[in-house]
């Protein structure tokens, strides 16, 4: 955690924002209950009261949090992607962390991922890790992972910054203030990918693990959703929603920007009838797992 002080908004705001949405999605900090104040959250990142705040607007304009004079931040949206469901999760609206725990359930763990940004993933992989590592769960024989992100030389639609609401407003040259959102984006992800890369390999340098196969490309397809497939087994897909919200920059600056939701977008459930190949699931999770195969045969090239 960060522990720089006079942080100015940059990587201390990155800090916390990041740590605040995993603890959200890992289910730390449940519907309904209290964020810690912002005095305590300075002082365990070591950052200023006005970056805290800078983070916990961003968070309520993603639609998490509700902030209340005198009363603190409290969680107000149910996350998607909680850990802290059943195994069992349902067939259509589905949960991200139950997928990731099933799949470490298995003797070899497979897992395909198609996503803007690995940032979702992270959380949930680093959970089971630390769950291997303490003895937790039951050790893997073997964890291969196949993840596809988009390359970095595409010019995103999204997020992209909104004109000023006046014309003639001062602002920042659009091709420049975009760049910078591109940017931050290009940012979380390689932060995100290689914590998940760390993760999982350091099982095997460890000797926890006896075999990890992790492997990233990119490909030049912009995501209108995101894919995860335990092969043969079951998938999660969902659309992107895309939002008007504020974004905080690195340098503490705001704003207004079309972006899409990754942490809260909703993901259904198909799992593969092996007694009926033609049932619905059966027929999705085949066409995904072709459509998934293809594009890291033929258009991928490595991260």
């Amino acid at each position: 955690m960060s522990t720089e002080r006079g942080d100015g908004g940059g990587k201390g705001s990155s800090s916390l924002l990041e740590d605040l949405r995993a603890r959200i999605a890992d289910g730390t900090y449940p519907l309904g209950g209290l964020l810690p104040t912002q005095r305590e959250l300075a002082e365990e990142f070591g950052i200023s009261r006005d970056t805290v705040q800078r983070v916990l607007r961003e968070l309520k304009s993603e639609g998490w949090i509700e902030s209340r004079q005198g009363s603190g931040s409290r969680v107000v949206k149910s996350p998607i992607h909680s850990g802290r469901e059943p195994q069992a999760a349902p067939r259509l609206r589905a949960a991200l962390g139950p997928f990731v725990a099933r799949a470490f359930a298995q003797p070899v763990v497979r897992l395909d991922v198609f996503t803007l940004t690995s940032e979702s993933l992270d959380a949930h992989v680093r959970l089971q890790a630390e769950r291997i590592r303490t003895g937790e769960i039951a050790t893997p024989e073997r964890i291969e992972l196949r993840m596809l992100l988009p390359s970095e030389k595409l010019e995103l639609p999204y997020p992209r910054a909104m004109p000023p609401a006046e014309e003639g407003t001062a602002a920042e040259q659009p091709a420049a203030l975009q760049e910078r959102i591109q940017e931050r984006l290009r940012g979380i992800t390689r932060r995100h990918t290689t914590s998940l890369r760390s993760a999982l390999r350091d099982l095997e340098t460890e000797g926890v693990v006896p075999s990890v196969d992790v492997q990233v490309r990119q490909v030049p397809l912009v995501p209108a959703f995101k894919l995860y497939l335990r092969r043969g087994a079951e998938a999660l897909f969902g659309p992107y929603e895309v939002v008007e919200r504020p974004i905080l920059l690195d340098d503490g600056t705001e704003i207004d920007a079309l972006d899409v939701l990754g942490l809260g977008s909703t993901l259904t459930r198909h799992v593969n009838d092996e007694g009926d190949p033609n049932s619905t699931g059966s027929v999705f999770m085949e066409s995904m797992q072709t459509w998934f195969d293809s594009c890291w045969e033929r258009l991928a090239t490595p991260l």
